[in-house]
């Protein structure tokens, strides 16, 4: 069978672009993944304690885009969820993003209002002008003695890299705030598919036009594959034989334990600061997913260089050597580049969605 438009991989970015390929445009699509299961790094499943696990980590999903919302709402209801992390440090738990509960238990203070908030942050943060990195971003908010706290062993944790060296946009994507607020996003959406991702994938996938065929790896396909058109969300340098070096890419490693009680901490996500402590943070699915079972699920997270590509790594000298494979895959005329790995870009889900929606308005217009 010849198929208009080949997919690679069946995460966000192929199954919305494959879905409306086959349904506005009434192209036959063929959806393939070396994985044995869709729904990419947003894969989710039951574990035996019937509790609903992310298997690459917790996927919240969080946007103001009321265009994004409504898309995703043709495939899945909703359940609210507002997402809540604390830090641990020296013993203690702090909210985070920092507010002002957090300076109050850091400094012992007993600021009242966001005024004395917010006078107390011009009088710690150390002015910085140009805004080069992910340490300027942090230290010109709340100055050293927090950045020192909360990120700086975190962030060297999570990307194996100085926040001197990593972009601004690495730690700008946290906020300070100057009330009480102890919420990790502030979007005007924010829910959870009520049946998990994966069920919400199967439908986004389910049109007639729509072929999916897992286990296998486009670098291995046989040559008599037919089709007309590439749409490829895999690793931009792997496309491209790494001609120009390998682009570097953070991954997780998961380590994962059940107890017989209700909850394992008080919230779903705690972030492990300290530079003693080898995992960066623990999530408890339970708090996310809310399953009654008398037991709960945590899953430990080690960052490292190895295994599946999860975060494009976001600096100058990684952003140089992605201009190059970029430079060539706009002459591509049959292949499309889209997604987080194959635009080498730190999105969020509901941007990958936007993205991939004004990709395909760009293929619908060609």
């Amino acid at each position: 069978m010849k198929f208009d438009y080949l997919i690679v991989g069946a995460g966000f970015a192929g199954a919305v672009m494959a879905e409306r390929l086959a349904s506005v445009l009434n192209k036959k699509v063929l959806v393939i993944d070396k994985r044995n299961h869709i729904a990419g790094n947003a894969f989710d499943e039951r574990n035996e304690y019937d509790i609903m696990i992310h298997k690459y980590g917790p996927h919240l999903f969080h946007t103001n885009s009321e265009m994004v919302f409504s898309y995703l709402s043709m495939f899945t209801d909703w359940y609210k969820y507002e997402h809540r992390v604390l830090a641990f440090s020296d013993g203690e738990l702090y909210q985070i993003p920092i507010n002002k509960n957090t300076l109050n238990k850091v400094f012992n203070l007993s600021l009242a209002t966001d005024r004395e908030v917010s006078d107390f942050l011009d009088a710690i943060r150390e002015k910085r002008y140009p805004i080069l990195n992910s340490e300027d971003v942090i230290v010109n908010q709340v100055g050293s003695t927090l950045f020192e706290k909360f990120f700086k062993s975190y962030t060297l944790k999570q990307w194996q890299r100085e926040p001197k060296e990593l972009s601004a946009s690495v730690c700008g994507r946290i906020p300070v705030r100057t009330n009480e607020d102890d919420r990790y996003f502030t979007d005007r959406f924010q829910y959870m598919p009520s049946d998990g991702y994966t069920k919400m994938f199967e439908r986004i996938l389910s049109h007639e036009n729509i072929t999916v065929e897992l286990n296998k790896d486009f670098f291995e396909l046989e040559s008599d594959l037919k089709f007309d058109n590439l749409i490829y969300t895999g690793p931009i340098d792997k496309f491209y034989g790494y001609r120009f070096g390998k682009l570097p890419y953070r991954s997780l490693r998961f380590e994962y334990k059940s107890y017989e009680k209700e909850f394992y901490q008080p919230v779903s996500q705690v972030n492990y600061v300290d530079p003693d402590v080898d995992f960066t943070r623990v999530v408890e699915y339970k708090h996310i997913t809310n399953p009654k079972s008398k037991y709960t699920t945590i899953a430990c997270e080690f960052s490292q260089s190895d295994g599946e590509p999860f975060y494009p790594v976001p600096s100058d000298d990684t952003r140089h050597l992605y201009m190059k494979y970029r430079d060539i895959a706009l002459k591509e005329r049959r292949v499309k580049f889209c997604g987080r790995l194959a635009e080498y870009q730190y999105f969020n889900m509901d941007q990958v969605v936007a993205n991939t929606l004004k990709v395909f308005k760009q293929i619908a217009n060609e």
